[in-house]
């Protein structure tokens, strides 16, 4: 992992299901930027994922890329959840593979709670009962 600036750059690579993953996670102060690359170092496609108002649900948006293939989306979506952040999805998964898509996202959730990036019941559960 390396800082540069406010930003926390972190870099891995994951073999999974006969495919070579490679994970890029850049942490700003309030989003993450996330590439997942499938054997190439192809961009794919670009989601945005925040909450919005007034009721906090979350809205994904494809950026780059078209409608039809919205694989990353959901992962998008989950992590807005998980971490409370924003996210910027760049995803460059085979669009028939759910199977390599959730094992790649559980690689990325287990790396994100390992770097502390993701929010835990228990702190929130502090947090609220201390107001």
């Amino acid at each position: 992992m390396s800082s540069e600036e406010g930003a926390q750059v972190t870099c891995f690579t994951e073999d999974l299901h006969d495919v070579t993953l490679h994970f890029h996670i850049v942490r700003f102060s309030k989003q993450i930027y996330v590439w997942v690359g499938c054997n190439t170092a192809k961009f794919g496609h670009l989601y945005a994922a925040a909450t919005t108002r007034p009721d906090n649900r979350v809205s994904v948006t494809s950026v780059l890329g078209g409608t039809s293939d919205n694989t990353g989306s959901s992962m998008a979506r989950r992590l807005v959840l998980k971490t409370g952040l924003n996210i910027v999805l760049a995803c460059n998964i085979p669009k028939d593979s759910p199977i390599l898509e959730a094992a790649a996202e559980r690689k990325l959730v287990e790396k994100l709670k390992g770097l502390g990036y993701i929010k835990t019941p228990a702190v929130e559960a502090n947090t609220s009962s201390a107001q």
